[in-house]
Order: C-alpha cells, then sequence, then structure tokens
C-alpha cells in the first residue's frame, strides 16, 4: 500500500475490529461500534462482511498474521537461534505480557466466547497454535520435537492466562521459566 493511500473501507473495518474485539472482547462489540470505529456506513460495512461471524473470522486471519510476524521478531531481538533453547521465549513473552494493550490470547479468548457457537474459531484458533508451537521446536537444543514442543506451548497458554488474570506478567513468566527448565532437561535425555 502507498503510505499516501488512506486505508480501503475493509482495511479500516478490519483495524477497528481488530482492537475492540482484542480490548472488549468480541459479544461486547456491536457491529455499530465497529462501523462508528472505522468510519464506515453500514452498506459499506455489510459490503465487506456479510455477518459478524465473517468478520469474526477475518479478525482471527489477521490476528494471526499481526501476532506470528510480531512473535517471530521479538523472538529474534531475544536472540533466538535454531538449536539455541527458549530463553528468547521467555523474554518475548514478558515483553508482551507487559505491553499496555495486552489481555491475553486473542485466540483462546474467542475459543472461549464463541467455540460452542462457531466451530469454524476452533480451527482456526488450533491452526494459530500448531504455528506457535512449530516456531518453539525450532528454538530446542535437542532439536525440533513435536512432543516438547507442544509441551511447551501448552505451558505457554497456561502463562498466557496467568499473566491476563493477575494483571502482571512476573508470576507466570517465573512459573512458565521453571516448566522450561525442566521439559528442556527432559528433552535433553
Amino acid at each position: 500500500m502507498n503510505p499516501t493511500t488512506s486505508p480501503s473501507p475493509r482495511d479500516r473495518i478490519l483495524a477497528a475490529a481488530h482492537d475492540l474485539f482484542y480490548r472488549d472482547g468480541i459479544r461486547a462489540t456491536g457491529i455499530d461500534r465497529v462501523i462508528a470505529e472505522a468510519g464506515v456506513t453500514k452498506v459499506t460495512f455489510y459490503r465487506q462482511f456479510p455477518s459478524k461471524a465473517e468478520l469474526v473470522r477475518a479478525f482471527l486471519d489477521h490476528r494471526h498474521d499481526v501476532w506470528m510476524a510480531w512473535f517471530v521478531d521479538a523472538l529474534g531481538r531475544h536472540g533466538a537461534r535454531e538449536g539455541g533453547g527458549t530463553a528468547p521465549l521467555l523474554a518475548a513473552l514478558g515483553e508482551w505480557f507487559a505491553a499496555d494493550a495486552y489481555r491475553g490470547c486473542a485466540f483462546l479468548n474467542t475459543v472461549v466466547e464463541l467455540g460452542a457457537d462457531q466451530p469454524e474459531v476452533r480451527a482456526v484458533a488450533q491452526r494459530h497454535k500448531a504455528d506457535m508451537a512449530e516456531l518453539i521446536a525450532g528454538l530446542l537444543p535437542a532439536g525440533p520435537d513435536a512432543a516438547t514442543a507442544d509441551a511447551i506451548a501448552t505451558a505457554v497458554d497456561g502463562a498466557i492466562l496467568r499473566a491476563q488474570m493477575d494483571g502482571a506478567p512476573g508470576p507466570a513468566l517465573a512459573a512458565l521459566e521453571r516448566l522450561l527448565g525442566a521439559l528442556e532437561c527432559h528433552a535433553a535425555h
């Protein structure tokens, strides 16, 4: 996109939905609020997204792309390298947990809110978690190990929820660091 060109109506709607859904939740955010934030008409909104369910799927796809790009970048900033261990994972998560806008994992939150009503939401969240576990697998000193990466990804999800619940990253990161040490030690033997 040309930097002098304003975002398309679809992009404005998606950006507004992203911020509102992540901050306030999906059920708490009505379409009229998204329309107002995006500065579009109802007709324009419904041309782009015929239903709220379609907007939710687009939000999750967008969130996946944005978050994964951030995650890869954050891991790199914290020294991640293939087989180099999970210390960069802790640092990256600490950075995210301390952010003012942190409200947990958009995928976990959405599954809790809508999983029973929209099974496709669960599928998008599972894909996101699988992609995250794949990145984690590459960090493992003993080489990529899907079972250990999945265990770490599950521990990360627990830390995400704990940091969200506590409103502070410290206890979640301390518990995760202990678990990561044990899992890496187990994987090395």
